[in-house]
């Protein structure tokens, strides 16, 4: 009958110490804590030079097998006895080799290091938007010679979930904005005496800035964490794999549909929260400062020029192609696992709506005399 645990004989010979092991020394028997402690401590008790004894043994696994290999020092002992099975055990163990102790670093070589690894890191980053920026013209270029390969049906169920399915929550944030401006702004205004003054200010402020801005911002939150995330399940589930496999091009049927509806619906999307917006604002005025609705729809056109509103079409236009491809490059950075799923969706999201502020700052700069009036 053999033994439940192992255990070591330690038996003196002509040649020195010979420790033949007995039981099992496998993960079963050595998992419960009492066994290993007890067998690490007959393990120290073997003299260095001693000779061994692997024959009697019942069952021998990887773990059992690694811990003689790490009492003997990661070296073969001068004599072991063992059968085949054994010794193929054991070498495999032995073939891998241990991890090596992390350096003891100072704090400012660490700083260091980890600076150039978020740099090195942003770096190739950036590289991998440009190529997906270069093979996303590829495509288009193909499709402008060969219509017919046009992914019509991806293109139009994008366009549907991103434009459509967002007027309701982009109307609500619009018109709850462009009350609480309003009244914040009439405040002020009527202790001038300049509460005509509201048209001109939300007119230039919902229609040149803040309604394309906030549009971007909960379409970024909305429909790019959105893009991100489908992206990136395809790739846990190891379906952008089976498309290379079967030679789909992911670029064409994965990113450019969703990169041109977003891109046309992006537009679309800021002119109707900018009229949500207004819609509020006018009612808010019309409350607290009584400028009737007729008076602000009469003047609006007068103290607004069409130029705000076509610079704000253009920054809609720019903003859904940077948030299309910001989404889509981070899901297909994602690693075939849930958390990197989610840091993907969240890094996405964030970097889209950090992109988008850059973009209007820099908007806001380069066209500053554009709708501005005499």
């Amino acid at each position: 009958m053999s033994a439940s645990r192992p255990s070591i004989e330690q038996r003196v010979t002509d040649g020195g110490v010979c420790a033949t092991l007995h039981g099992p020394w496998a993960a079963r028997a050595l998992s419960r804590k009492s066994t290993w402690q007890a067998t690490q401590a007959e393990l120290k008790r073997i003299p260095p030079a001693a000779a061994w004894d692997l024959t009697a043994i019942d069952t021998l696994d990887h773990l059992g097998a690694l811990a003689l290999w790490i009492h003997w020092g990661r070296q073969w002992p001068r004599q072991v006895a063992m059968d085949d099975e054994q010794r193929a055990i054991l070498e495999r163990v032995a073939s891998q080799r241990p991890e090596p102790a992390p350096r003891a670093r100072n704090g400012i070589a660490e700083s260091i290091e980890t600076l150039g690894e978020g740099v090195l890191l942003g770096l190739r980053g950036f590289r991998d938007f440009i190529a997906l920026i270069g093979q996303l013209l590829l495509d288009l270029t193909r499709l402008i010679a060969l219509p017919q390969r046009w992914p019509w049906r991806d293109f139009s169920g994008n366009l549907f979930r991103i434009g459509a399915q967002a007027l309701t929550i982009t109307a609500l944030v619009g018109f709850l904005i462009g009350v609480v401006l309003a009244y914040l702004m009439g405040q002020v205004l009527r202790q001038f005496g300049a509460s005509a003054f509201i048209v001109n200010i939300l007119g230039l402020a919902l229609i040149r800035e803040l309604g394309p801005l906030l549009a971007a911002v909960l379409v970024a939150g909305r429909s790019g964490s959105a893009i991100t995330a489908q992206i990136g399940v395809m790739r846990v589930t190891e379906e952008l794999d089976a498309m290379r496999v079967l030679g789909i091009p992911i670029s064409l049927r994965l990113v450019l549909p969703r990169t041109l509806a977003l891109m046309i619906a992006m537009p679309l999307i800021a002119v109707w929260t900018s009229a949500a917006a207004l819609v509020g604002g006018a009612l808010a005025s019309s409350l607290t400062l009584g400028i009737t609705p007729s008076f602000f729809m009469d003047a609006l056109p007068k103290v607004v020029p069409l130029a705000n509103l076509v610079l704000a079409v253009g920054k809609s236009v720019t903003f859904g192609l940077f948030i299309a491809l910001i989404a889509c490059h981070f899901g297909l950075r994602v690693k075939p696992n849930t958390v990197s799923l989610g840091e993907g969706t969240t890094a996405s999201v964030v970097t889209s709506i950090t992109v988008v502020i850059l973009l209007d700052a820099l908007f806001a700069i380069l066209f500053k005399s554009v709708g501005m009036g005499s």
